[in-house]
């Protein structure tokens, strides 16, 4: 990895670049850029390259529209499906206030507060993201269509899916820029896919979803599919997660384990934060109203449990040793915004640990076949994304970790959604329209 301004400069010069891309995310953590020229770069390092923050949903009105992008030298990457010659690159990026101060709605500076002040406590968040998505087939004029690229199911093989080479090609294109794929296989659902990458810090997890869902529509494209991250695309199958595996450090070790005494306590305080917290959090989440479609259906929770091994759980503990031990969280889709959603986790998990909170029993059993004597007992997730909102705005926590804009803001984006979802006599046909393409 390069960490410099001196390195990257001298990649940039030895490696033929000719184009380099300025990303960001928005608030709702879909992916934006602006391109440079290389006699651009040591600009943009010392002063930043300025953009129309009016033009980016949810960011600054008309009257303070100027914001600068200054690239972080750790995160370059060459981008191996454009031209190896005259190269590309991609730095991500900090966003600042013309004065040099943080942007209120740089949500990866909002993840990486939340990171130092975890580490202050002596303690790091490892991060996995298992993310599904469907490839579609597209039309005579390149345009998404809903039907799927095959009718393959869960773990199937050749001819059934039709992926593998799909997958084949993503897969060495993570390992081009440094990401690392652990697991690919087909999913539940018709032309449904699963590629799971090595865990990684907070940031840097964050940063390669970011990036994984990127080369994903790219390679997709590329041989002439669509790739929708869309937690419900098709209704009546199975649904895309995130599913988001988290492990603790201190001195250098996993302490992750339940169950053992003392050793214990801080992971057991943690998840129960996670699930004390998960119902304020959740409409950062589960950001649309489609992610509601999915919850309690296909193996996506419904209630606030955990267990170990267990699918139909909130949270489940894998069986794994040494490095691997970890909790899932179940309920994430795709659609959030990674910044955000890890970093409302992690809050959660430190609020659990301040406060010594007691890990309740596991409940192990198939919660979606369970009698109502077992799950009248449960909390529930948020039954749709009003719900959520109103949850979100009252919660001590979510405003100890996000500045009130971005709360203000995001909740003023989703209320606008949700008037227009409500107003829709077709519902399908408003999701494809305004959520399928983009999501």
């Amino acid at each position: 990895m390069l960490t410099t301004v001196d390195e990257v400069l001298d990649f940039i010069k030895d490696n033929d670049v000719k184009f380099i891309r300025l990303s960001f995310c928005d608030l709702l953590g879909r992916q934006k850029n602006i391109s440079v020229m290389p006699d651009e770069l040591p600009r943009a390092f010392e002063h930043g390259i300025p953009f129309d923050a009016h033009a980016i949903s949810g960011f600054n009105d008309i009257t303070k529209s100027d914001l600068l992008l200054v690239p972080d030298p750790t995160t370059l990457s060459v981008l191996p499906w454009r031209p190896q010659q005259g190269r590309v690159v991609r730095f991500y990026c900090s966003i600042k206030n013309p004065d040099g101060s943080v942007f209120w709605g740089d949500t990866r500076e909002i993840l990486k507060s939340v990171v130092n002040k975890f580490s202050q406590k002596g303690y790091t968040c490892m991060i996995g993201a298992e993310c599904e998505f469907y490839l579609f087939k597209t039309d005579e004029n390149g345009e998404p269509t809903t039907k799927p690229f095959d009718n393959g199911g869960y773990l199937d093989v050749s001819p059934l899916d039709k992926g593998e080479n799909v997958r084949r090609e993503i897969c060495l294109c993570l390992e081009e820029m440094g990401i690392r794929p652990e697991t690919s296989h087909h999913e539940q659902g018709p032309g449904q896919n699963e590629i799971d990458f090595k865990f990684s810090d907070a940031v840097n997890s964050a940063d390669n979803l970011i990036t994984f869902k990127q080369v994903v529509r790219s390679i997709a494209a590329r041989n002439g599919l669509f790739a929708s991250f869309a937690p419900k695309p098709l209704p009546g199958k199975s649904g895309s997660g995130l599913h988001i595996n988290i492990s603790l450090m201190k001195n250098g070790q996993n302490i992750f384990r339940l169950g053992e005494k003392e050793d214990s306590k801080i992971p057991e305080s943690f998840v129960a934060g996670v699930l004390q917290k998960i119902t304020e959090i959740t409409a950062f989440l589960n950001p649309i109203p489609n992610s509601y479609e999915r919850l309690g259906y296909f193996e996506a929770p419904k209630y606030v449990s955990w267990s170990y091994g267990n699918r139909s759980q909130l949270v489940r503990i894998p069986a794994a040793q040494k490095d691997r031990r970890r909790m899932e969280l179940r309920s994430p889709d795709p659609a959030t915004n990674p910044y955000l959603a890890f970093a409302l986790i992690i809050g959660a998990g430190m609020y659990g640990i301040e406060n010594n909170l007691e890990l309740p029993e596991s409940i192990n059993v198939d919660l979606y076949s369970a009698d109502e004597s077992i799950t009248g007992k449960l909390p529930r997730l948020p039954e749709n994304l009003e719900e959520a909102l109103r949850l979100a705005e009252k919660s001590d926590l979510v405003r100890s970790i996000l500045n009130e804009r971005v709360i203000e803001r995001f909740v003023e984006l989703k209320t606008k959604e949700l008037k227009e979802y409500d107003r829709a006599e077709d519902k399908y046909g408003h999701f494809i329209e305004n959520y399928f393409r983009v999501i």
